[in-house]
């Protein structure tokens, strides 16, 4: 699939149409097969007991599969989460960022459906997986 926008487009459009997350993400790679993003772990998103959250992770999931889908079809604002089911698997690690690797499975006309596995920083196993479907609007 090829990409209407690279890394620094997507990035500055992101802050630009959600300023509320400027400053919290980071993208590490953005090519045809392939989007690792970063969370940058701060204590906004601890919960008690030190570890990053399960409302940050679906943050960072469900950011990813929205800058995943925008880099492909451009800069349509109003394509928003229908469907998401996310699987916590392991505890995150302590003091590092978070990376969700998320990968476009099927962009149509309307729907666009990814895969996101998401990981602690430098650990090989995965700590949640997460499938998102985006609504895309009409007109693109």
């Amino acid at each position: 699939m090829t990409l209407k926008l690279n890394a620094a487009e997507v990035t500055e459009y992101l802050e630009e149409v959600f300023p509320q997350v400027d400053g919290m993400f980071g993208i590490d790679r953005l090519d045809e097969d392939l989007l690792v993003m970063r969370l940058f772990n701060d204590e906004r998103h601890l919960r008690p007991g030190g570890t990053v959250s399960g409302p940050a992770m679906f943050s960072l999931a469900d950011v990813a599969a929205y800058v995943a889908t925008l880099a492909r079809i451009g800069k349509q604002a109003l394509t928003v989460t229908t469907h998401c089911s996310i699987d916590f698997m392991r505890k995150p690690a302590a003091g590092v960022d978070l990376l969700a690797e998320a990968r476009v499975l099927k962009l149509g006309r309307t729907l666009s459906v990814t895969d996101v596995l998401l990981f602690s920083e430098g650990q090989a196993k995965p700590l949640a997986h997460a499938s998102l479907t985006y609504s895309i609007p009409p007109g693109r």
